[in-house]
């Protein structure tokens, strides 16, 4: 579906007009019906490497494949969808006039256009100039326009802004549906909670360069983050956690009869037997490492796993990444 080779983009520094490396040997590969989160700070190389995929910027190296074509090709263009983070269209336009002007610049059907606006909730506002638009309104037509056609490959700059809570989780819910028909999507987010459940793979930049790739479940073994256990019916000075002192942190008490505890992931199974073993415990709150903590582990250089565990781990960890996390925005 799409495939990026050794990828290096340069442009202009705005403080000095020297050119430096906005994507440095960018390597990665998308399936089809999958959904990569592509995740970094601001000036990450994100929307950059968005762009070339859009085939608006050249690549200065390496190559990049969109359905087996060249970005520029014609096809290209009929078969990817794209929402930029701030969306622009024409003031004066209805939002039923604006569809329609995409679809003839997409050379695509324009019967698709009442059927999308009904999708994002937009129907009765169609007639409305999109001057009187909210900015939830306009992100909506945006997802609208960027559905024209029925894209293979749909490109998501921060899908979310501007929408409520409501109009999130449909957007969700559209996202997985896509998924479902063979759509490849890469979802470019800062609320990352919120995407993390629709994922397949992370892929996480900074300073242009890719620290790591992998399943969520790749990531999280890779980086070896405690595991929170939550524990309700005993306080933090029960006997029990002086018998697992060794392997159990020291009971955080969170109230009266609840106490929260961490401990490696490789202990995991042996603690839940003891726990479910005490008599008194009735309830137990499991709170593995979401998104957010391995985000944060990656972007602040967390080392690399051992040899043994790497051989044994398909994630891949970028070596030059604890050079390129000094300036973190």
């Amino acid at each position: 579906m799409l495939h990026l080779k050794n990828v290096t983009k340069c442009l202009e520094a705005a403080s000095n007009k020297l050119k430096q490396p906005t994507v440095n040997n960018l390597s990665l590969n998308l399936a089809k019906g999958e959904i990569l989160g592509l995740f970094g700070h601001n000036g990450a190389g994100k929307t950059t490497t968005i762009k070339m995929i859009l085939g608006i910027l050249p690549v200065d190296s390496g190559d990049i494949q969109v359905l087996g074509y060249s970005p520029r090709h014609v096809q290209v263009r009929r078969s990817v969808g794209y929402l930029p983070e701030n969306v622009m269209f024409y003031p004066q336009l209805t939002g039923r006039e604006t569809l329609n002007y995409f679809a003839r610049l997409k050379q695509t059907d324009s019967h698709q256009v009442e059927q999308l606006l009904q999708q994002v909730g937009l129907s009765d506002a169609a007639s409305r100039k999109v001057k009187t638009y909210s900015k939830g309104m306009r992100q909506r037509l945006g997802l609208a326009q960027a559905l024209l056609g029925q894209p293979q490959l749909l490109l998501l700059d921060e899908p979310t802004v501007g929408l409520d809570p409501i109009a999130t989780a449909e957007l969700y819910a559209l996202i997985e549906q896509l998924r479902q028909t063979g759509t490849s999507v890469i979802l470019c987010s800062h609320v990352l909670p919120g995407v993390e459940s629709l994922l397949d793979r992370a892929a996480i930049m900074s300073r242009g360069q890719l620290l790591a790739t992998g399943t969520l479940s790749e990531l999280r073994h890779h980086a070896n983050l405690p595991v929170r256990i939550r524990i309700q019916g005993i306080s933090s000075e029960d006997s029990w956690f002086g018998r697992w002192r060794e392997i159990v942190s020291i009971p955080h008490q969170i109230s009266d009869r609840v106490a929260e505890i961490t401990i490696s992931p490789e202990h995991k199974m042996v603690i839940l037997k003891a726990l479910m073993a005490h008599p008194h415990i009735t309830d137990v709150d499991l709170r593995l490492p979401g998104l957010e903590d391995i985000y944060q582990y990656f972007m602040t250089g967390g080392t690399t796993a051992p040899d043994s565990q790497r051989d044994q781990n398909p994630v891949r960890v970028s070596q030059a990444r604890l050079s390129s996390t000094e300036n973190v925005a």
